[in-house]
C-alpha cells in the first residue's frame, strides 16, 4: 500500500502542535518577562531572578500545553467567541494566581491586577495577529491558486 504524501500525518499533526506550543511559550514568556523587567525597573532594580523566569517559562510551557490540548487553542481561533473569552480569563487567572504565588510581582495585589490586565490586552494583540496572519495566508493562497489555474488552462489549450 502506497502512502499518500498529500495527506498529513499523524506524526506531521503532532509536531504542527508541539511547533506551536513552543510557539506560543517564547511568545507570552517574552511578554510576562517584559512586564516583570519594566516592574523591577520601577523599584529601581536593573536586576531580574533566574528563579523567576524559569517559573515564568514553564508557566507558559504549561499553559501553552493547556491552550492547545485543553483549551480550543483559543488564542488561534477564527472569531471570537464565549470559548475564546472563557480561555482568556481561565489563563489570565492562572498566569495572575502564579505570579502571586511565585512572588513575581512581590505579592503586590495591584500590580497583580495590573498584570492581568496586561495579559487580557496580550492575548487581544495575539488573537487579532493569528487572525490577520490567517487572512494574508488566505490571500497568497489564493493568488497561488488562481496562477496555477491559469498556466494549467495554458497547458491544457496548447493540448498537451
Amino acid at each position: 500500500m502506497k502512502k499518500d504524501n498529500r495527506k498529513v500525518s499523524l506524526w506531521e499533526r503532532y509536531l504542527t502542535k508541539e511547533i506551536g506550543i513552543e510557539f506560543k511559550a517564547c511568545l507570552y514568556f517574552f511578554a510576562i518577562l517584559f512586564f516583570y523587567s519594566m516592574y523591577r525597573i520601577a523599584l529601581g532594580s536593573l536586576e531580574a531572578s533566574i528563579i523567576h523566569m524559569a517559573e515564568m517559562i514553564f508557566t507558559c510551557y504549561f499553559i501553552g500545553y493547556a491552550q492547545v490540548y485543553l483549551l480550543w487553542n483559543f488564542d488561534e481561533a477564527d472569531s471570537v467567541g464565549a470559548r475564546e473569552v472563557a480561555g482568556t480569563v481561565i489563563c489570565t487567572f492562572i498566569y495572575s494566581l502564579l505570579s502571586y504565588l511565585f512572588s513575581w510581582f512581590d505579592k503586590n495585589i495591584y500590580v497583580t491586577l495590573g498584570f492581568a490586565a496586561y495579559l487580557i490586552v496580550t492575548y487581544v494583540c495575539v488573537i487579532l495577529i493569528y487572525k490577520t496572519k490567517r487572512n494574508i495566508d488566505d490571500k497568497k493562497l489564493n493568488e497561488d491558486l488562481a496562477l496555477f489555474k491559469t498556466e494549467h488552462k495554458k497547458v491544457q489549450d496548447r493540448g498537451e
